[in-house]
């Protein structure tokens, strides 16, 4: 009896937990990604980007599903967003091609990341009505990424523009159907 209540009590904690373990495991792989592009190694950077759009497309459906949905998981779910798709998008590009601009190839690499910031705090603090206001993060980090792959058939101010459009389009006021 004492433990088959034990062996319940540790399943129900794992089900209360598993969205904010693939929230978590995200976040770690965006971490390896920011490792990897800071140590130049930019093609496994790509890698672990994509890995954690998957581990992040995964949490939310997990959530909703067992029904374990929680403010601390949103705001997790965040923290975890700005690393993956914020800042480890945003270093890979400029570890890719931005630094050659200097000064304003990092404005324009920090200005993504703030506006990623921004993007996340204006969800976290609005109500759940089926749309998101101005592109999410993680779309925008996927793309960031997906146009590091063409950095050698584009010339290099293309991607000035990349960053400052998907910057903007972040903290716009726009809306987009939920999907």
């Amino acid at each position: 009896m004492f433990l088959s209540d034990h062996i319940d009590h540790t399943i129900k904690k794992l089900k209360a937990h598993m969205a904010n373990v693939l929230t978590l495991t995200n976040l770690s792989l965006g971490g390896f990604a920011i490792l990897f592009a800071v140590k130049g190694q930019l093609n496994v950077s790509v890698l672990f980007i994509f890995l954690a759009a998957l581990a992040d497309r995964f949490d939310g459906t997990v959530a909703r599903k067992m029904n374990i949905e929680s403010d601390l998981g949103k705001q997790l779910d965040s923290m975890s967003d700005i690393i993956s798709f914020g800042v480890a998008p945003a270093l890979l590009l400029y570890q890719g091609l931005l630094h050659e601009f200097g000064a304003p190839g990092s404005f324009f690499t920090i200005f993504y990341i703030g506006c990623g910031a921004f993007r996340l705090a204006r969800f976290n603090i609005t109500e759940s009505n089926g749309y998101f206001t101005g592109l999410p993060i993680t779309a925008a980090g996927c793309l960031l990424t997906l146009s590091y792959l063409t950095i050698h058939y584009f010339p290099p101010y293309v991607f000035i523009f990349i960053i400052f459009t998907l910057s903007l389009l972040m903290v716009g006021s726009f809306k987009l159907k939920k999907i």
